[in-house]
């Protein structure tokens, strides 16, 4: 096994363990908030419907999904899922975790710009995915032989990464929307929204991390393809 394959091993698992790290950290700030109950007493389902209101959307589902931490907002079908925790949760974590997904329900309502350039990337990513989970170790142990091979997976990578990085602003403006409302409607108030800013802020970082762990493999493999020349 070579030396440079070596450090992408190291490398890789070094930011998988960043990865996991923050994952946890999430899961401890969620269960964390858990605890503590809104006043209004209200459940995740109920802060989504309201928030759905207050913003006139009408043609948006709440349905509850399965899972921890599984929650989601599908443009295609127009349903913000939440997971048992949120949906029928009535703390801050609820609230905070429910109001985002509706944050992205806003967006996509109001056709917010990266948004869109997110969905339409959709289709080009799963392929890339695809060839990513298929083709990296071979044309890392094969480059010697076959370096096209490598180019392909640096695109299938350069296009997973942009992918990440058109995530971010989505995911941050989704919890400023949620923010704001939750602050404005008095649904989250004192520190009740401060910790739902709290929560959000690391829910958020495990998508930066991502994007950056994407971005470091990235460079390493454009660096191996072109120290090659």
């Amino acid at each position: 096994m070579s030396g440079e394959y070596m450090i992408f091993i190291v490398l890789t698992g070094a930011l998988s363990l960043v990865g996991m790290v923050v994952s946890g950290r999430l899961k401890k700030k969620f269960k964390h908030y858990s605890e503590f109950g809104l006043r209004s007493g209200i459940s995740g389902r109920e802060v989504a419907e309201q928030m759905l209101s207050h913003y006139n959307i009408t043609d948006v589902k709440i349905v509850e999904g399965k899972g921890f931490l599984t929650d989601h907002y599908n443009p295609l079908t127009k349903t913000v899922s939440l997971s048992p925790p949120v949906f029928q949760g009535r703390s801050v974590s609820a609230a905070a975790v429910a109001a985002h997904e509706v944050g992205h329900a806003v967006q996509h309502d109001t056709a917010y710009s990266m948004l869109q350039v997110r969905s339409a990337l959709v289709p080009f990513v799963k392929g890339a995915a695809m060839a990513q989970q298929w083709l990296l170790m071979i044309a890392l142990l094969m480059f010697s032989t076959f370096p096209q091979l490598l180019l392909v997976v640096i695109i299938a990578f350069a296009i997973t990464t942009l992918f990440s990085f058109v995530t971010l602003p989505v995911e941050f403006d989704a919890s400023r929307r949620a923010l704001v409302w939750l602050d404005e409607t008095g649904t989250a108030s004192g520190a009740e929204y401060d910790g739902a800013k709290d929560a959000l802020r690391w829910a958020a970082m495990t998508y930066v991390a991502s994007a950056l762990s994407s971005l470091v493999v990235l460079v390493y493999l454009i660096l191996r393809y072109v120290s090659s020349d």
